[in-house]
């Protein structure tokens, strides 16, 4: 039986079933078969749910999430092709649908993969354990280093991105606050809001951004003028959060807090990918995976280098030492900045990606995708734009894009291209940016730190704080109605 929390999760998820059903006859499917009204879509909606449920209590049920949403994914599809199949409609249609909801998830799955394999090449040349030490050692408190990481999150977001930002923050967090479970968790919540929020206000910082940004209807420069309520969204919850942190300090660190030999340029070659990667999407219209696959070329070249230079000299020092000889002063210092070297291997750091993550992005894509070729996610828009008015719609937006990936409900929501002034378009940016924060699974840095702070932050140490982030969320939409209320008219 599920907790008081666990029933208010699935009623959450439960909130889509019964919405979404209801406006069948608005609007046509998005398939060539109307499958909203008929047993399979309804199965397949009903699956869906029933997997954001067990996805929701993993912390009581210890069956990791990517499990459910996996299973989901395959069954939803299946019902799609069945109901295909038993109609005699062409099944190319359905396999074409599956092959761009697949190419979505490739794009994020290999961007994605590249900053996994950069987090996890930094952690080993022990960049987040001499951030650590230098932290401790600067006498900060657990209070001073949540807002340290929720700021930096807010205003590295907007150039790094929100996933990737949070990638980064929570291995400092994870390395700084060892000692501290309690501070973990609030820091990871705070990144996340902080990241989500500082991604609004840039045509990079999401995903749903970019997708604004290239349908022409914000330019680059008026996503800055979401600034002001972006930071209201991340200052809101941070202040309340702030006096449930722990006041005291960390534990002095412990020694060998040094950077490994090659440290530095792997950082170095992390902000070059990134570069790549943003310069790419933005002159030449490429899409930003693959200038972030080029980035994990650099680091496999940057690898191979180290490792063939520290075998050469380990082999120099072994042939002095053989020899009953002392070595050479600086062939010495050298020796003791050189440790493991024939560990440093990229496809280890590949390898310890969190591959539970990747496969839950996998499901939730391929899940969204099926319903969205079902046509739940056009009938939604219709519904709420047409019926409940603009406003109302873009606040539902951002609560939704907490339930269900804000990719397919953007996406949705520029291809209905309702009549909207400036203002409203502006206020869908920033609710289905900043609405994910709302619940851990609601946006991809939530899910990427339940991965990488497993059983630290999870989805309940995230919903424990849901009603303060809702404060923010709705204290933002309000500032923005205020402060840019020009734009409406």
């Amino acid at each position: 039986m599920l907790t008081r929390r666990g029933r208010l999760a699935a009623a959450g998820f439960g909130f889509c079933a019964a919405v979404l059903p209801a406006a069948a006859g608005a609007a046509e499917s998005a398939s060539s078969l109307d499958l909203a009204g008929r047993w399979e879509g309804l199965a397949a909606l009903a699956l869906f749910v029933l997997a954001y449920v067990l996805v929701a209590t993993e912390e009581f049920t210890e069956l990791r999430k990517s499990k459910p949403v996996v299973l989901a994914a395959g069954l939803i599809w299946g019902l799609i092709a069945l109901a295909y199949a038993l109609s005699g409609v062409g099944g190319h249609v359905v396999e074409h649908a599956l092959a761009r909801t697949l190419e979505e998830f490739a794009e994020l799955f290999l961007f994605l993969l590249v900053a996994m394999t950069y987090v996890n090449a930094m952690t080993e040349r022990n960049v987040f354990e001499a951030l650590r030490a230098w932290l401790a050692h600067r006498g900060f408190s657990y209070r001073q280093l949540f807002w340290i990481t929720g700021v930096l999150a807010f205003f590295i977001s907007p150039f790094l991105d929100n996933l990737t930002t949070a990638l980064v923050l929570s291995a400092v967090v994870l390395a700084v606050g060892a000692e501290s479970p309690r501070f973990i968790g609030l820091a990871c919540i705070n990144i996340v809001v902080a990241a989500n929020a500082g991604g609004a206000y840039s045509p990079f910082g999401d995903i749903t951004t970019l997708m604004v940004w290239q349908a022409g209807t914000v330019t680059f420069d008026q996503f800055f003028d979401l600034f002001i309520p972006s930071a209201v969204n991340f200052l809101v919850p941070a202040l309340l959060m702030h006096f449930a942190v722990p006041g005291v300090s960390p534990p002095p660190a412990a020694e060998g807090g040094h950077l490994k030999r090659g440290a530095v340029r792997v950082i170095l070659l992390f902000g070059a990918t990134v570069l790549t990667a943003v310069s790419f999407h933005r002159w030449l219209n490429l899409p930003p995976f693959l200038g972030m696959m080029m980035g994990l070329g650099y680091l496999q070249f940057f690898m191979f280098y180290l490792m063939k230079t520290d075998l050469l000299w380990e082999r120099r020092l072994a042939r002095y030492r053989d020899a009953d000889q002392v070595p050479p002063p600086h062939l010495e210092r050298r020796a003791d900045h050189i440790e493991g070297a024939e560990t440093f291997n990229i496809f280890g750091h590949v390898a310890s990606a969190e591959w539970d993550t990747l496969l839950f992005f996998y499901g939730v894509i391929v899940c969204v995708g099926g319903l969205g070729f079902i046509g739940y996610l056009a009938l939604a828009s219709h519904v709420m734009y047409l019926q409940w008015g603009a406003t109302a719609a873009n606040v539902v937006v951002g609560v939704l894009s907490a339930i269900v990936d804000n990719i397919p409900i953007m996406a949705a929501v520029i291809h209905m291209n309702p009549a909207m002034s400036h203002g409203q378009w502006l206020l869908v940016t920033l609710t289905a940016g900043v609405g994910g924060s709302l619940l851990s699974i609601g946006s991809a840095a939530g899910v990427a730190l339940m991965g990488q702070a497993r059983g630290l932050y999870t989805f309940m140490t995230h919903l424990k704080w849901t009603p303060a982030i809702a404060l923010g969320y709705a204290a933002s939409i309000w500032v923005h109605l205020w402060w840019n209320g020009a734009m409406f008219h």
